[in-house]
């Protein structure tokens, strides 16, 4: 298990006036049918929906959007997405996530869990969640594979706009990890910042002075094939076991970070890149 683990005080929960808050949630399932995937159910509530932009290749491509424009305090965002034997689904977001300001003692939730059948994948590829001064997230990430299944994570995050000045001195965001393959788990991570989180970015141990960071998983038959690519210099990459590929990256800001990831993103996946990703 890797835990990463950034504290500084917590904020105090003074009760605030309670207001309405966007709440979403989107389930999909597809199946493989012939020589493509299509959609077998599709279920969409509240803030959260979705669309299908028709591409080349045999995966179904669905792109998410919250109609709220964003996450603050009190907001919560379901997601389930289950691709069905020998199916494959490509899942981005319309546009960055932005977290906003949340008020003292409430925090936005996100809950994310795709299931993989046997042979089937899933490439969960969102553009960045950025983070304004005050913003609160708990996000989960649920992976249930097959013995065979396949599944590529990629979560890219970006601490403040920088063309725009913006620092991030107030932040409480946690993230949690878990990713099971026939009922054994098999990769666990855990990230929490608590606090300023411009000073703890400057931390030399932790990035440097970067504003943007990624995670990118693999789990999959295809992991350890991928140990020997030329990874750039911005990221870290080890084998966790024999099909399962962590890398972790750093940069300046978004459009740093992007760079780098796309032509990783492009090796480890076997569709195109959704269209959204391009520079």
């Amino acid at each position: 298990m890797n835990v990463i683990t950034y504290a500084s005080e917590i904020r105090s929960d003074t009760a605030a006036p309670v207001v309405p808050r966007a709440k979403g949630a989107l389930r999909l399932a597809a199946k493989r049918r012939g020589n493509e995937t299509v959609i077998d159910d599709l279920r969409q509530e509240g803030s959260l929906k979705a669309l299908f932009p028709r591409v080349r290749g045999d995966a179904l491509q669905a792109v998410f959007l919250n109609t709220a424009g964003g996450l603050t305090g009190g907001d919560h965002m379901q997601m389930a997405v289950s691709a069905g034997q020998g199916a494959h689904v490509v899942l981005s977001s319309q546009a960055a996530e932005r977290a906003y300001l949340a008020q003292t003692g409430q925090v936005a939730r996100s809950d994310v869990t795709l299931d993989v059948a046997a042979g089937g994948r899933i490439d969960w590829l969102p553009q960045e969640t950025i983070f304004f001064d005050g913003a609160a997230l708990d996000r989960t990430l649920t992976v249930l594979l097959a013995a065979d299944a396949t599944a590529l994570v990629v979560e890219p995050v970006i601490f403040g706009r920088t063309a725009m000045g913006e620092t991030v001195h107030d932040l409480r965001w946690t993230d949690q990890w878990r990713v099971w393959r026939d009922g054994r788990l098999v990769f666990a991570d855990a990230v929490r910042m608590l606090g300023d989180a411009d000073e703890m970015l400057r931390r030399k141990a932790i990035a440097a002075g970067a504003g943007a960071m990624a995670t990118v998983m693999l789990a999959g038959p295809q992991a350890q094939a991928m140990i020997g690519f030329d990874w750039p210099e911005s990221c870290g990459a080890s084998l966790i076991a024999d099909d399962v590929l962590l890398a972790r990256f750093v940069a300046k800001d978004g459009f740093a970070l992007r760079r780098d990831l796309i032509p990783v993103i492009e090796a480890l996946s076997d569709a195109p890149l959704p269209r959204v990703w391009r520079l």
